[in-house]
């Protein structure tokens, strides 16, 4: 079950509402907690025991750290064996796959039988689970956020259907004091329905729209030129409008039911240099990574070259967090990792800056080059769109992706680029036309017709699963 789906939208969403707002105050987060394990078991029952495991260790976890406040060295061994625990869970259920794949190819390539696999299947939303887990188990050691002595409240936190399934990856400390009291209330509910159909717009209408387009052309054998490019600009545009439209959804549900949720996403591809870029995209996971990885590294505090080590490691880590499925993320992340040390050198030299102009250029050209690293299934696919990105297969649109192309395709990329260009003359279109009564009935009313519409489409055609669910 996901949000775009009609027994998301015509059942349990409906439903759950319903009993949550008949429900006293009080119980409301046990409704919110049943309704979380309810989702969770209709995606899989073994799923949900797994995450009921993890959510119990976390908080007898949090309690232990809390209780041995005077044994500083005992302390730290305990959160060490808890984060190796939760991180060897993710790891077993991301990377055995890939491990015994690459091992049966070793043998395979030397004469040897390969090895019997059955492949592991990845419980959804484990690694945001995992990440919120660790993040407050390390907040209580740091004495940043109290520790959480009710169960039913952090089950509640670290289960919220809304936003655990694909982010944005929310921290104990943002929702602790919603937890005990928050605003159920008209107001919160309508904005939160509107950012909620939003969302849904991005999603149905512009990434789900470009994503047949997109599993074209990153398969074909021998991609030409164009067919390169408008696959990579596609799923540029698909992965963005998928993943942001996924945590509107998310803001907009936790806002319905009282929570306020940070924003995950500040127009990323308006970025002027790829630092700027990690400062827009998936801001979540970025502060994440910073305040739990980097800093842990040792951050910029031991020198130059570590500095760069850290910021390296961090990005080829977080590429490694993205996928076990292939190498490609490793490696995609490992390119964001040099660019962001070049990009660092480069501020702190004496080399001329680059244009501001020719800047938001080459930034939006490294994130769609790596995207494609990002989006091939294999490091040989991704060499094949490459190499059609630099011409050696030709220029001219090939037949597979000319019989693929709708009109519709133009349509949704349309859509998805003016959206993105759009908050360049947003404020200068706000100030024209301030007073202008059809304006402020187009922009009250147009959320509602674009979630209609996707309905509609949602109707018509089998649900299609968010891109980060497989993270």
């Amino acid at each position: 079950m996901v949000f775009a789906s009609l027994e998301f939208l015509t059942l349990f969403l409906p439903a759950f509402l319903l009993i949550y707002a008949l429900v006293p105050h009080g119980w409301r987060n046990g409704v919110l907690l049943a309704g979380s394990w309810l989702f969770y078991g209709w995606l899989s029952p073994l799923f949900l025991s797994l995450h009921v495991v993890l959510t119990i260790v976390a908080w007898v976890g949090g309690l232990l750290v809390d209780r041995s406040r005077e044994d500083s060295r005992g302390r730290l061994r305990l959160l060490v064996a808890l984060i190796v625990f939760n991180t060897a869970v993710l790891c077993w259920y991301k990377y055995a796959n890939i491990l015994a794949g690459t091992w049966s190819e070793l043998m395979t390539h030397y004469g040897a039988m390969p090895l019997e696999w059955q492949k592991v299947a990845l419980p959804a939303g484990l690694s945001f689970i995992v990440l919120q887990a660790i993040s407050y188990l390390v907040d209580v050691h740091r004495h940043t956020v109290p520790v959480e002595r009710s169960f039913l409240n952090y089950a509640t936190y670290i289960s919220m259907f809304g936003h655990s399934i694909a982010g944005p990856i929310i921290r104990y400390d943002w929702v602790r004091r919603e937890l005990v009291q928050r605003w159920f209330n008209w107001q919160n509910f309508s904005l939160g329905a509107r950012r909620f159909m939003v969302g849904m717009c991005m999603k149905v209408l512009v990434a789900d729209t470009l994503s047949p387009l997109v599993d074209v052309a990153f398969h074909l054998e021998n991609p030409s030129f164009v067919d390169a490019w408008i696959g990579c600009l596609a799923y540029s545009l698909q992965l963005f409008f998928d993943f942001a439209g996924y945590s509107a959804m998310a803001i907009g549900l936790g806002l319905m039911l009282g929570f306020h949720f940070p924003e995950n996403f500040n127009r990323p591809y308006l970025a002027s240099s790829i630092q700027d870029f990690w400062r827009r995209w998936h801001l979540s996971l970025s502060s994440w990574l910073r305040d739990y990885l980097y800093i842990g590294l040792g951050g910029n505090r031991h020198g130059v070259w570590k500095t760069y080590r850290n910021l390296f490691l961090t990005m080829a880590i977080a590429g490694l967090w993205h996928g076990g499925d292939s190498w490609n993320y490793l490696l995609w992340g490992s390119a964001h990792g040099v660019a962001l040390c070049v990009d660092r050198a480069w501020s702190r030299s004496s080399l001329p800056g680059v244009p501001r102009a020719l800047s938001h250029v080459l930034t939006l050209l490294f994130v769609c080059l790596a995207w494609t690293l990002f989006r091939a299934p294999d490091f040989h696919s991704a060499m094949t769109l490459y190499a059609g990105q630099f011409g050696l297969h030709g220029f001219a649109l090939g037949d597979a992706l000319a019989v693929t192309l709708r009109p519709v395709h133009g349509l949704a990329a349309l859509l998805g680029v003016t959206c993105v260009i759009l908050p360049i003359w947003q404020v200068r279109c706000e100030r024209r036309l301030a007073g202008n009564a059809w304006f402020a009935l187009a922009v009250a009313l147009w959320p509602v017709a674009g979630f209609l519409l996707s309905f509609a489409l949602i109707a018509s055609r089998e649900a299609v699963p968010f891109l980060y669910f497989q993270f």
